[in-house]
């Protein structure tokens, strides 16, 4: 698998990442199968992962996709695992909390659930609006002072909020969606390109329902013909496109999908055939 900067650091990271979240919420595999998926995944390369602590079935179960992990590849140093804090489940709703004490004590809980005393990547889940953003932000620079965390990432964030935030702490990367159904974050991750700052793609084949979706477009059945690949795949391939720091973080719950995500790295497409992807519409009905 080829790897990319992470940010402005010294690390590299797989190009092509794995997305915990469906090991751990409604509808997850048993736990050993979980850890069969991952450990696919990071044999086909994907030794970048990404989770948070609130991939879980609700407040009961915090933790639940970073210990998975932790126990499928825990001590790997060829691993590389991002978490997240800033929102809480409870009774398995999602809701945001970006408060100081809140993103303060998610940390010392996914450390313990990592088993680390540095998190490798740290993110801010998602901006709350009761919450002052620069507060927010203030909370894991005390944490990076402590040593809490290596590099800091942003999640679900516009352009100006980058901004904000890189006058507390160096952003080393910006999590937002970005998939053929939903592209109001192109500008973002071509932004992200410029700067340097690792944008990492989540839901980057739509997602459930979406996903599924994906091979009734003629466009992407003729495309996955001509190179030899799934319709995922091209889609992935797409993603990558539209950004020179882009780092699609594909989920899977079977390993034929985990390792599919890792292949779809050998896909280049062309210009006439980003062109064509990008002038189709997606419809998501």
């Amino acid at each position: 698998m080829k790897t990319v900067p992470l940010g402005s650091s010294d690390e590299r990271i797989s190009a092509i990442g794995f997305g915990g979240m469906p090991l751990s919420i409604q509808g997850r595999p048993d736990e050993e199968t979980g850890r069969r998926v991952i450990h696919a995944a990071v044999d086909a390369g994907m030794t970048f992962i990404d989770t948070a602590d609130v991939y879980c079935l609700d407040d009961r179960d915090i933790g639940h996709n970073e210990r998975l992990i932790a126990s499928a590849v825990g001590g790997r140093s060829d691993v590389k695992i991002a978490t997240k804090a800033g929102l809480r489940r409870p009774r398995g709703a999602w809701t945001n909390d970006g408060s100081p004490a809140h993103i303060k004590e998610a940390c010392e809980r996914s450390r313990r659930a990592l088993g680390v005393d540095e998190i490798f990547l740290y993110q801010f889940h998602a901006p709350d609006a009761r919450v002052p953003f620069e507060a927010s932000i203030e909370a894991f620079a005390e944490l990076h002072r402590q040593k809490k965390f290596r590099y800091f990432g942003l999640s679900n964030v516009s352009i100006a909020q980058i901004d904000a935030a890189e006058r507390i702490l160096p952003v080393m990367s910006v999590q937002n969606r970005l998939n053929p159904y939903f592209r109001e974050n192109v500008k973002v991750a071509a932004e992200c390109g410029r700067r340097g700052i690792t944008f990492l793609a989540y839901s980057p084949v739509g997602g459930g329902r979406l996903a599924k979706k994906l091979p009734q477009f003629d466009l992407l059945i003729e495309l996955a013909r001509k190179h030899g690949a799934s319709v995922h795949a091209i889609v992935l391939a797409w993603v990558r496109s539209k950004g020179s720091t882009v780092v699609p973080i594909p989920a899977a719950r079977s390993i034929e999908h985990a390792v599919d995500s890792a292949k779809s790295i050998d896909v280049q497409l062309s210009v006439e055939e980003l062109a064509a992807i990008d002038e189709t519409d997606f419809d998501r009905s």
